[in-house]
């Protein structure tokens, strides 16, 4: 149903929340007095319907909002029961690895023998893919949330690169262009498109058309690994190229395209004024009929 915009008080990760939203919490908190914040939250998305393409209730995401609504003054929760950590810190903190052997590795990639492609997060090896991004990458690590990836690349027993996945950012205005359909069909089938969030090259590992080879060996099997982890596939690959760093040739090499380039203003500018460095968007779908299944037209199972 279409709403008037004085019918809209809120707006929060693509939810839109009216009087008839506000009344409806107000009624669920006045009704269950005893109950925690966690807890309404898990009511809310059951009411809603406000869950992952997993079937998990974005619980995180329903917190968000109850909080900011309690804050707005439109709802009042429960008093706080506990004093969890700062996750912004603490997703930046990486366990300590032992020594890693830093000696240069030269030569032809076809002299470097298979490369081993192994996918690490939740195993023992997820702290030295940490590592190694908090060391060498110029963004450092942050562990991410929501659906997402690991991979580490092994030459022999030598780690020679990291690249991070994760979940498409809901607002970006080339890669919506690129696709087409209309803004509600972009955001309904956001999961269906993987972000690049890491790519490092460790700095010992210095051989042409390693990188562009990474990449083109991901581009085969991510799909899978997906659908292994989260039920379900995906079809658009998609990462920032930092201008002012790098000039995307693997990425080229690798038969992504560029769609074009960010104007500098960062998501949260105050102004229209430059504020960071200029990115090109680079994509690679992963079939043929990648605009179908991302504005909805084919089934995804």
């Amino acid at each position: 149903m279409l709403r008037g915009v004085a019918e809209i008080l809120w707006r929060y990760r693509g939810r839109l929340i009216g009087p008839e939203e506000i009344t409806f919490l107000r009624q669920l908190i006045a009704a269950h007095p005893r109950l925690s914040r966690r807890r309404l939250s898990v009511l809310v998305c059951q009411a809603w319907h406000w869950i992952q393409p997993n079937g998990v209730p974005r619980d995180m995401v329903c917190r968000g909002l109850l909080l900011a609504l309690h804050r707005a003054g439109h709802i009042e929760l429960p008093a706080q029961r506990c004093h969890p950590l700062n996750h912004a810190i603490t997703h930046r903190r990486v366990a300590a690895v032992g020594p890693v052997d830093a000696t240069p590795i030269q030569g032809e990639l076809g002299g470097l023998g298979a490369l081993e492609i192994r996918l690490v997060r939740r195993t023992q090896e997820e702290g030295l893919f940490g590592y190694l991004l908090s060391a060498y990458h110029y963004l450092g690590y942050s562990r991410p949330v929501g659906e997402h990836l690991k991979y580490l690349v092994l030459a022999g027993s030598r780690p020679v690169a990291c690249l991070g996945w994760s979940s498409a950012p809901r607002q970006l205005g080339l890669r919506d262009e690129f696709i087409g359909g209309s803004p509600e069909q972009s955001r309904r089938n956001l999961h269906l498109i993987a972000y690049n969030t890491r790519f490092l090259i460790v700095p010992w590992a210095r051989l042409p058309h390693l990188a562009s080879h990474v990449l083109s060996r991901i581009a085969r099997r991510i799909a899978a690994d997906w659908q292994q982890s989260y039920g379900h596939p995906v079809y658009l690959l998609e990462s920032f190229v930092d201008t002012e760093r790098f000039g995307g040739a693997c990425y080229r090499a690798a038969n992504w395209l560029c769609v074009g380039q960010s104007q500098g203003r960062g998501t949260k500018a105050p102004t229209r004024r430059r504020t960071c460095s200029i990115k090109q968007l680079w994509v690679y779908p992963l079939s043929p009929q990648f605009r179908q299944h991302l504005l909805g037209a084919t089934d995804h199972g």
